[in-house]
């Protein structure tokens, strides 16, 4: 105790004080001191000196700046109502970055510069002595390091030899030829020293704003169970991640650490060597297992950690229950948003999400704008998602699962992928708009009031068995292979590729036809069919006009985007009936209504837009009584 200086002693008293009596405010500035009291007048000048003395109820406002920290929560909220919040301040510019910025590089030749760093610049951890590794990673035969080299914001590429900086292109260029995969990097280390050489060609990186990425996080709770925290308002750049494969622990820009109800809104979140956000697990139930033991299949491994989570504690009391709205997440090389069962009923909306993986200087089975094992009771609604791979990638133990009003465009794998899971996931007024809308290697699926203007892929995994659960619990029921079908399509809008395509392509993925080969029962109806897309041979209600082309694209102006199509009388004289938990039924495994999480039945009573549907006679398709002729729709208009 006599170690303890009188105003630590003063400052613990009044958050005790405080925690017991009122919520206390407290603020970071960087005209501020870390040995100041953290109040308004006398702030702290590091968000990490505030973390000390917040407790339960408390608010960390941080002011204009950038701050160069890895944030690691000693303490988290009691309740949803009761929360430790991080926010920025009200119109303030407020940056949390994982790098730092590097001067006195010297030029080598042919705008080649190098620096070296002793390895004590770095602390703990350096990234250019770690390399990307773990489960389902693919480095495409060389080493990838978690580091990361930027110039002006702008993020370089990593090569596997030093040759490859002083000529990428493996020619002489001229300058108006450059594209963003001509700036590299490539490093080297030893006992005492990182040497970094990278090709700035025009530029002089001493004249210009150089960083490394130097943290791998940017906050993060090193303890697990740290819940109800609020991060809110920041721009989140530049941290060295690590891969996050669902049997690791799980630590992008943003990671929540095994723990309940946290909410992260009104963010930037940008150039994570891997993920933006991670909702994920810990390392105790399994650290990349199947890299250490190949001896048994990966999938054996994952069940194994399932069980191992539930012994840990997996479940709605005490995992879970996040809340990740209007984010703005893009440059992310591995997902913007991922989680392996620490997502469960969590809420994801309103984010933008674009640019994922758009390097691709390596892959591997977890790449997507969101990807999540275990989405139980899962809404992910009003996203925005392109460019990014693979759209929204539910993989394993989607049971109660809701994707719902999302535009989905220019993901070249992708908008949707669904692997191995038993359902029920519900998939409604979702705007499809990439050249594949759908792949789904699940069952107890249903696909309703949607526009699907790519292909639907559809097929059995006969070889792995899988977890479905009690309704609503993380209970584990059974294990199951997926045998295929058990599907519903209603009431969909489905764009084929034109009627010259269908003749040349016998796998018929232009609408719900490839739905024949299904194992189980399906239920298809009341479907519109056009420029050559094929109904289901069992489908009665359906219409279909394959001559007839929407037309269906995208134009981006500034923060909005507007859907222009091609809408007909066919689709607006089709009769569909009003989609409910009682039309959709059970999934079979589960033996779990198509309902919503707290178990009420479900009516799809509103459109994209959250227009009220006409009970009677409903429209197909997202938008409810559209007009005729050439629409030109506002289908997101966000401003960050």
């Amino acid at each position: 105790m006599k170690h303890i200086t009188f105003l630590t002693l003063l400052i613990l008293i009044t958050v005790f004080s405080g925690s017991i009596s009122q919520a206390t405010q407290f603020h970071v500035s960087k005209k501020g001191n870390d040995n100041n009291n953290g109040s308004i007048s006398k702030p702290f000048e590091t968000i990490s000196a505030a973390v000390k003395y917040a407790f339960a109820g408390d608010t960390i406002t941080v002011h204009a700046g950038i701050y160069r920290e890895k944030i690691n929560p000693l303490r988290g909220g009691e309740s949803d109502t009761k929360r430790i919040v991080y926010r920025a301040a009200p119109g303030e510019k407020v940056e949390i970055k994982g790098s730092e910025v590097i001067t006195g590089w010297k030029k080598i030749k042919n705008g080649v510069w190098k620096v070296n760093l002793p390895n004590s610049f770095f602390g703990d951890y350096n990234p250019y002595q770690d390399s990307i590794n773990g489960d389902w990673f693919n480095d495409h035969g060389w080493l990838h390091h978690t580091g990361e080299v930027y110039l002006n914001g702008k993020s370089f590429y990593e090569k596997e030899t030093i040759e490859k900086v002083f000529n990428p292109a493996g020619k002489e260029m001229r300058k108006n030829e450059l594209k963003d995969s001509d700036y590299t990097w490539y490093c080297e280390s030893d006992a005492r020293n990182t040497t970094i050489w990278a090709n700035f060609h025009k530029y002089n990186p001493n004249k210009e704003m150089v960083e490394i990425s130097v943290r791998n996080t940017c906050f993060y709770p090193e303890k697990l169970f740290i819940n109800y925290i609020t991060i809110q308002g920041f721009h989140f750049s530049q941290a060295a991640t690590q891969w996050a494969p669902p049997t690791a622990r799980q630590v992008g820009m943003i990671a929540t650490h095994w723990n309940k109800g946290w909410i992260i809104e009104n963010n930037i979140i940008s150039d994570s060597k891997c993920s933006g956000i991670t909702l994920g697990k810990e390392a105790g139930s399994g650290q990349n297992v199947w890299s250490n033991d190949r001896s048994i299949d990966g999938s054996i491994h994952y069940i194994e950690v399932v069980f191992r989570t539930l012994r840990l504690g997996w479940n709605k009391d005490t995992i879970g229950s996040h809340i990740v709205r209007n984010n703005q997440i893009f440059n992310c090389e591995q997902t913007g948003i991922c989680g392996s069962m620490g997502a469960a009923f969590s809420t994801i909306e309103n984010n933008h999400i674009y640019n994922i993986w758009t390097k691709r200087q390596f892959s591997g089975a977890e790449l997507a704008g969101i990807k999540f094992h275990g989405a139980i009771d899962v809404i992910i609604k009003n996203n925005r998602i392109h460019h990014t791979g693979r759209g929204i990638w539910l993989d394993w133990m989607a049971q109660g699962a809701r994707v719902s009003k999302n535009l989905m465009y220019n993901n070249d794998l992708e908008d949707l992928f669904f692997e191995v899971n038993h359902g029920p996931t519900l998939v409604d007024n979702n705007l499809l708009l990439s050249p594949v809308s759908i792949r789904t290697q699940s069952q107890g699926m249903a696909f309703v009031q949607n526009l699907i203007a790519g292909d639907i892929y559809m097929w059995p995994e006969p070889n792995r068995f899988t977890p479905y659960h009690l309704p609503h619990s993380t209970a584990v029921a059974g294990l199951s292979t997926i045998y295929s079908g058990d599907d519903r399509y209603y009431n969909n809008i489905i764009i084929g590729k034109g009627t010259d395509t269908i003749q040349h392509n016998t796998r018929y993925n232009f609408g719900t036809a490839g739905y024949r080969a299904a194992k189980l029962p399906v239920w298809i109806d009341g479907n519109v069919y056009y420029n050559g897309a094929t109904h289901y041979e069992k489908e009665i209600n359906y219409l279909e006009n394959p001559d007839f082309n929407p037309n269906a694209h995208v134009i981006e102006k500034g923060s909005s985007v507007y859907l222009q199509i091609n809408s007909d009388d066919l689709s607006l004289e089709k009769h569909a009936q009003l989609i409910t938990t009682q039309v959709l039924g059970k999934a079979k495994m589960p033996k779990q209504y198509f309902e919503n999480p707290d178990g009420s039945p479900l009516v799809i009573d509103t459109d994209y837009f959250g227009t009220k549907r006409d009970p009677e006679n409903p429209s197909v398709g997202p938008f409810e009584k559209p007009d005729s002729g050439m629409l030109n729709l506002k289908v997101w208009n966000v401003k960050y």
